[in-house]
């Protein structure tokens, strides 16, 4: 039996009927099926993490209902399907109560519906191991190991990130374009207590200024002109984990004072809305500018500029971080291999040296821009000088 088995557990004291439902399940490859003729036995063995569970009505030590209790208080993960002999409403009513995923009478053709419950539940549980194997490579991708550098200024940087993660502090992270601040938002999420919920990242510079406060708020139904139907909103959909506002310093005043009230309350209220939305959310936010110098143009809140700076994270410039240059450009080289499904290219000593050589306005994001470019227009195994082009060259 594989790990993508589906366990299903069959609580049944009709040792025909029993038989029946495990010789009809077991032709199925992924289903691994156990029988338990009573409800103590069953619940005995929960350890073992059933997925699935079907239940009898009438057993010879306790009800049906009982029993749904039980492995529903037991793990609310394990899907239980109820089958009983019973067309009573009220029996039935109870048993969706207490958390039955289906219900299925006992007559000619229960051991078909039971197939297709079945069938329908092991789709969305195999949809669920895929989403959860999705985050565990995201949590792997945002571990402090996938930020790529080994320069002192680096360091630094996860040392501060270390000391901050597993807080609820707000973070702004400050540094160039470029420089890989939604990669760090992503490590501080992915290396918290919050990794398993929601990252969701806001652009502010690329949404249009009419549209913002209903973007990161939600809206209520004919709230405005358009507004057809009820919206979540971004920071509702962050809801338990966490939010990066990218861009931070191009909010536009009016909604500075609302991030404030977020920031001060951890509650919102949807545009056209009066019901107030509690939130568990951490803020981490990110600008290219400097903030002090916005606020004396009168461009920024000074109270949000405060309120902001719960923790700086600084992100150096890819010109200060030295060899860091040459161990970007051969992991962006592995990647482009990698993805490609091409041989790597090697870096003569010659075009390392230009590379390190460069001041690079654009930070890292230029440096991958530079390399990939170079791969293509190679016509051999390495990548040489004549290959390297900058933004700021003549094409």
């Amino acid at each position: 039996m594989t790990d993508s088995a589906i366990k299903i557990f069959i609580i049944e004291d009709d040792m025909f009927y029993s038989k029946l439902l495990k010789s009809t399940l077991d032709k199925v490859d992924r289903y691994d099926v156990r029988v338990f003729g009573n409800g103590t036995d069953a619940i005995q063995h929960l350890y073992e993490k059933p997925d699935i569970i079907t239940i009898d009505h009438n057993l010879p030590d306790m009800s049906g209902i009982e029993i749904l209790r039980k492995v529903r208080e037991y793990d609310p993960n394990i899907v239980p399907i109820y089958m009983s002999g019973q067309d009573e409403i009220q029996v039935v009513v109870q048993a969706y109560k207490d958390g039955a995923k289906d219900y299925i009478m006992k007559e000619e053709n229960a051991v078909l519906l039971l197939q297709k419950s079945l069938e329908n539940i092991a789709e969305n549980l195999r949809l669920k191991r895929e989403i959860e194997e999705l985050r565990d490579k995201a949590i792997e991708y945002g571990k402090y190991s996938s930020i790529i550098g080994e320069s002192p200024a680096m360091h630094k940087v996860i040392r501060l990130m270390e000391k901050v993660a597993n807080t609820d502090l707000t973070v702004l992270i400050t540094g160039e374009s470029g420089t890989g601040k939604e990669v760090i938002a992503n490590a501080l999420h992915y290396n918290s207590n919050r990794k398993r919920k929601p990252f969701v990242a806001v652009n502010m510079g690329a949404i249009p200024i009419d549209l913002v406060e209903s973007e990161l708020f939600g809206h209520e139904r004919g709230s405005f002109t358009g507004a057809s139907s009820k919206r979540i909103g971004r920071f509702e959909e962050a809801d338990g984990g966490t939010i990066f506002l990218d861009e931070i310093a191009e909010m536009d005043m009016s909604l500075q004072a609302k991030l404030l009230r977020v920031l001060q309350e951890k509650s919102i209220q949807r545009v056209g809305g009066s019901k107030t939305i509690n939130l568990d959310i951490r803020i981490i936010a990110a600008t290219n500018k400097i903030l002090a110098d916005s606020v004396k143009e009168g461009k920024f809140r000074e109270d949000l500029y405060y309120r902001l700076q719960g923790f700086l994270i600084k992100m150096p410039p890819l010109r200060e971080r030295g060899n860091d240059i040459i161990i970007l450009a051969n992991y962006f080289k592995s990647q482009y291999a990698k993805n490609t499904r091409q041989p790597e290219l090697a870096l003569t000593g010659e075009a390392a040296r230009i590379l390190m050589q460069h001041t690079w306005p654009g930070n890292v994001r230029e440096l991958k821009s530079v390399v990939e470019r170079a791969i293509i227009i190679s016509d051999n195994d390495k990548i040489e000088t004549e290959d390297l082009i900058f933004s700021d060259s003549a094409m």
